[in-house]
């Protein structure tokens, strides 16, 4: 199931936003614009079908800090609006999701500045129009089952539980169920730690491990996986050798799976992870993310260039666009430099933010989402 829209409300500097997306959505701006802001936005919508979204938001500060600060219209709730769009690339179906979080009123089962969720709405086009399958509002839910009858769902839900998360794991209600389980799927890589006690760093169980964890722990057992059950390393070490001038040893596993790099001027010394520097344990971790035997429905990346050395931004570039030929790609960068690299080579526009008046905005987009012929 494939992303094709986002819109974000009172969250942080996204004050109202509202873009479509495509196979590779690219955003490019200075410090402090609001870019992580916006990827955390789409983050918040994984949360929401994990059934830890309330956890996420407390996590960040509370409702907060996650409110919209600027001013707003007297009888505005304040609120906090995530929702996204998705469509089904088998069966045309287009899937809206809309999840509005607030504060809890002053006599509630809630604590005070937890984030608590006061809607929820899940539509379904197939055809002409769209059929809402499931609502939520306060701790009351409804949706569709198997047979098409809108029924009560029999549980009061909490004001941290999201209906995303509880009716889409029932296995009562098939479109919350699939939405679920498709951005439950999502990757987002903020980063990887590259002290000496990352686990990146550190050997992992001899598993098969298809796609790489999002805290890269498992990188040494999707190493091996793609050098011993794929059997097909050829655009790794094309990346590995680009990026690093090195070359990537991966021993066949035995409890454990392992790695390390050999480098020309020592050709007779393996190095082992703990003494690779932080850019290259981050360059190589990133090429476990977008190399993987599988890849995600979608992967989130949050300033991949940080800690990298200008002469990887190609061969980053080059892994980025291999990647997007398996999946969608959200990359948010402040490297002009790297947002070149990736447009050139998958013609992915690099969207501008900036802030207006506090506000995070796009250059050029429209109210709709979309981009004028300008632009």
């Amino acid at each position: 199931m494939r992303l094709t829209g986002l819109v974000a409300e009172g969250y942080r500097s996204l004050k109202s936003i509202r873009l479509e997306f495509g196979q590779v959505g690219l955003f490019v701006g200075e410090n402090g614009v609001g870019k992580s802001n916006l990827y955390r936005a789409l983050q918040l919508i994984k949360a929401a079908g994990q059934g830890s979204l309330a956890y996420e938001i407390a996590r960040e500060g509370g409702m907060q800090s996650a409110l919209w600060s600027g001013g707003r219209r007297l009888a505005q709730p304040a609120r906090v609006i995530l929702g996204a769009e998705l469509e089904n690339d088998e069966t045309a179906a287009k899937f809206s999701y809309q999840v509005e979080i607030g504060l809890p009123p002053p006599v509630s089962a809630g604590f005070a500045f937890e984030p608590q969720v006061k809607e929820e709405k899940l539509s379904v086009e197939a055809g002409r129009r769209p059929v809402e399958m499931m609502t939520r509002k306060g701790p009351a839910a409804f949706a569709r089952d198997g047979d098409g009858r809108r029924v009560e769902y029999p549980v009061r839900l909490l004001n941290s539980e999201t209906a995303l998360a509880m009716l889409g794991a029932s296995g009562r209600y098939p479109e919350a169920g699939d939405l679920r389980a498709a951005v439950a799927g999502w990757r987002f890589y903020h980063g990887f730690r590259t002290d000496r006690d990352s686990p990146a760093r550190k050997p992992s169980l001899a598993i098969t491990s298809t796609m790489l964890d999002e805290d890269g722990g498992n990188l040494a057992a999707v190493f091996a996986t793609l050098a011993h059950i794929r059997q097909d390393t050829v655009d790794l070490d094309r990346a590995v050798a680009d990026a690093l001038g090195a070359e990537l040893d991966v021993p066949e596993p035995g409890e454990a799976a392992t790695f390390g790099l050999k480098l020309p001027e020592f050709p007779q010394r393996l190095f082992r992870p703990e003494e690779l520097s932080d850019g290259q344990m981050r360059f190589l971790a990133l090429a476990g993310a977008l190399m993987s035997y599988r890849l995600p429905g979608l992967i989130a990346l949050n300033e991949p260039e940080a800690s990298l050395h200008p002469r990887m931004l190609p061969a980053l570039a080059d892994m980025i666009a291999k990647a997007a030929e398996r999946t969608q790609l959200w990359v948010v960068t402040h490297s002009q430099e790297l947002a070149a690299l990736i447009t050139d080579r998958t013609g992915a526009q690099a969207l501008a933010m900036v802030r207006i008046d506090g506000a995070t905005a796009i250059e050029g987009l429209g109210i709709t989402g979309r981009l004028s012929d300008e632009d």
